[in-house]
């Protein structure tokens, strides 16, 4: 069952049902609201590039800064995930170009795609011309990717899950209220435009909007104050439900269910070795990946945009850093995480001979210490880092691997 905001328990399916009356309805109240805005209107709309009608900037800043901070205010409060929100990649260069491209097309045919579905909506002549540039554009596009260097110019500069919060380093709360406050100085910057450009009657526009920003400045001081969950404060509140998987051991598992999902083409298996740098380069598993323990949140934002057959492992040379791990990727709603079974020191028990066990094991007593000695530091170039897939078959062990859907939206566009 699946809570709602309202606090109502709906199923899967029903959600399911729902889904395309929602978008339906969605839709409607979304075109309706350009409309009575007046963005079917091309010249409206291009009065914006020469100062002398400025609602399509008010307009979109508005619906950006009201859903920004109602967003970081659910979560700040407990009832959104923003990890779950699904947030374009950027790419950077890619993203400049195609953005001076819409401009210019802006510019010359006084609509953006969106605007232009709601001009032909109403049977303007100029928008559906407009609409079908845009579906001739989409075409050429589609096109122009059998090019290998389109193809890689359009890849490339791939930045990931990008916010402002990080391109600044900053909190949620300071970012959502400069941004409020830079919103609102461009809407009194804007004003002024329409009164000296377009010569406009300032005194005609709405007193109300005075007491509308005061309130979504306040609303934005009061994300600022409440602060956003921390990963520690997301694992308590999940701890009592996800403590008992790692109680029961139903997340831990066995090196044989690891190996033979090495060899499995149906699964995208990510493997996050959280040893020391010294351990990793000594041994580890073949196309496994070191990452410091503290650094794992670094990575939330690419882990959660893998494909949902994807499954990550964590492992360390016991399981104690590996667990701590573990808890901050569940804690930020990175699905389908697992740890090794008794690490790469238990790894290397499975697949090693009797010999080699005897001549390199160690005393060392102290727990997630790597307990082999080698040689020379050949990282995965040893036998056991990549042992033969048919030794599985003679192993008993419980198969725990369940794989999770993504919870998050998949998919974003332009309105």
């Amino acid at each position: 069952m699946i809570t709602t905001p309202f606090l109502f328990p709906l199923s899967a399916a029903t959600l399911g049902a729902m889904a395309p009356f929602l978008y339906l309805a969605i839709g409607i109240a979304f075109g309706y609201a350009l409309e009575i805005s007046g963005f079917g209107n091309s010249i409206k709309l291009a009065g914006q590039f020469y100062f002398k009608e400025m609602t399509v900037l008010k307009v979109m800043f508005t619906a950006i800064i009201v859903a920004m901070v109602l967003i970081f205010l659910a979560s700040a409060l407990g009832i959104l995930d923003f990890n779950l929100v699904w947030v374009n990649p950027t790419y950077l260069w890619p993203g400049i170009l195609g953005g001076l491209i819409m401009g210019v097309g802006f510019i010359v045919g006084g609509f953006c795609p969106g605007t232009s579905l709601v001009g032909a909506s109403t049977l303007k002549l100029d928008a559906i011309v407009f609409l079908v540039g845009v579906y001739f554009g989409i075409f050429a596009f589609n096109e122009s990717l059998s090019i290998p260097a389109m193809t890689a110019f359009w890849e490339s500069s791939y930045l990931g899950r990008l916010t402002l919060m990080d391109v600044f380093n900053a909190e949620t709360g300071v970012i959502v209220l400069l941004v409020v406050l830079m919103a609102l100085f461009m809407f009194w910057g804007s004003e002024q435009l329409e009164r000296i450009v377009g010569k406009m009657d300032a005194s005609k526009f709405p007193r109300w909007r005075y007491f509308a920003a005061g309130g979504v400045v306040l609303v934005a001081a009061g994300v600022l104050f409440i602060g956003q969950p921390t990963t520690t404060t997301r694992w308590a509140k999940l701890a009592p439900v996800k403590q008992q998987l790692l109680v029961e051991r139903k997340v831990q598992i066995h090196p044989g269910e690891l190996l033979s999902i090495m060899h499995d083409d149906r699964v995208n298996l990510v493997m996050l070795d959280v040893r020391s740098e010294a351990d990793y380069n000594t041994f580890h598993i073949l196309d496994a990946k070191n990452v410091a323990p503290d650094g794992a949140l670094k990575l939330i934002g690419g882990l959660q945009y893998q494909s949902t057959n994807t499954v990550f492992f964590i492992m360390s040379n016991d399981e104690t850093t590996a667990t701590e791990v573990w808890k901050t990727l569940v804690a930020e709603s990175v699905p389908n995480v697992y740890i090794l079974e008794g690490g790469i020191n238990n790894w290397l028990a499975v697949f090693t001979d009797a010999t080699f066990k005897q001549n390199h094991a160690s005393t060392m007593p102290a727990d997630d210490y790597l307990r082999f000695k080698f040689d020379a530091a050949l990282g995965a170039q040893y036998a056991a880092s990549s042992p033969n897939p048919d030794l599985v078959e003679g192993m008993t062990f419980t198969k725990k691997v369940i794989l999770e859907g993504k919870k998050g939206g998949s998919g974003g566009g332009c309105g």
